[in-house]
């Protein structure tokens, strides 16, 4: 009985910071004056794994072993990632047509927890100025040149593994980050508010096949914004991906499969308010325990093109990380 006195209040006191975060950016936007509202808003929507996390988007919950950690660079480009529709939907307009971003993420783990940091830097976006039907719309010029140093809302994030064992075939888990503002709005790297992410996780191993999924809500204080379609307030998050692993020499494997992944709006859950896209992923990765790096590679597609899913992307990343 004290046992399980002590592991359930062990329990709560995880739970502490991602309930408590929830709540506090659920009651963010009656807490902030009122003001008109500006164009721009963060138009990303690919948010890469935790650095180790194995996945692009999704999350291996393989946290295990004594302190170690990762170091993560992901880069990539998305083609047309927003476009938008007059109110009657008979035109159509690309106002954002080039997206190019690097993402530096840093990790520490330890036993079944792990902290991390992510650090987005915009480097390509453009687009098209215009009027559709009474909306004028600007579209930003941001290139690695003219904004060399920027760093657009930075995570800080912490995740931990509740049931399983590492490399079983079901793992559990739940993870939280907060997203700090940074960079203008104008430039649809940012909404210029605190915002902060609730997720379940599942990951296992069968054999040669790995899965992952996820499930969680984004908190996002955010109600309008002057782009017709533009996303407004929370939104629920969904995810999940399977891949095959290969064998290719002592040492490394190969694993080559899909991720899919969206977002919807809470208050239009049934209006169909979806962003949705899917990934073809491959990575080379190292196995067995010690120091690893794993390189990936992805293409994609916005399969329901809203919220910033893209006519279609590539991925590239790479990381250096301990497996104990």
């Amino acid at each position: 009985m004290a046992s399980f006195e002590r592991h359930r209040d062990g329990a709560s006191a995880y739970l502490a910071f991602p309930v408590g975060l929830l709540i506090s950016l659920s009651v963010w936007p009656w807490l902030a004056d009122a003001q008109p509202p500006p164009q721009g808003f963060a138009v990303e929507r690919f948010y890469p794994s935790a650095p180790g996390g194995g996945w692009f988007v999704m999350d291996d919950v393989n946290m295990n072993g004594k302190l170690g950690g990762a170091i993560a660079l992901t880069t990539g480009y998305s083609r047309k990632p927003l476009e938008v529709a007059s109110p009657d939907g008979t035109q159509r307009f690309t106002l954002l047509s080039n997206e190019a971003f690097a993402d530096v993420g840093l990790a520490v783990t330890y036993d079944r927890y792990r902290v991390y940091l992510n650090l987005p830097i915009p480097l390509l976006v453009t687009g098209n100025s215009g009027t559709l039907g009474p909306y004028q719309l600007s579209a930003p010029s941001v290139n690695i040149a003219t904004n060399p140093d920027t760093i657009s809302d930075p995570r800080v994030g912490f995740d931990m593994r509740l049931l399983g064992k590492p490399e079983s075939s079901l793992r559990l888990g739940m993870g939280a980050q907060l997203i700090i503002p940074s960079g203008d709005r104008a430039d649809y790297v940012t909404d210029r508010r605190y915002r902060g992410m609730f997720r379940f996780l599942a990951a296992g191993d069968a054999g040669r096949l790995s899965y992952a999924g996820q499930l969680g809500m984004h908190i996002r204080p955010v109600d309008q914004s002057a782009v017709p379609g533009s996303p407004n307030g929370n939104e629920f998050l969904f995810g999940m991906s399977a891949a095959r692993r290969f064998p290719v020499r002592s040492g490394w494997a190969v694993a080559v499969g899909p991720e899919f992944y969206g977002e919807t709006a809470v208050r239009s859950f049934f209006s169909g308010q979806t962003g949705f896209e899917g990934l073809l992923t491959g990575r080379l990765e190292g196995t067995g325990d010690g120091p690893h790096t794993r390189i990936k590679m992805g293409i994609g597609h916005g399969l329901v093109q809203q919220f910033g899913a893209p006519e279609w992307r590539i991925l590239f990343g790479v990381e250096l990380f301990v497996r104990r």
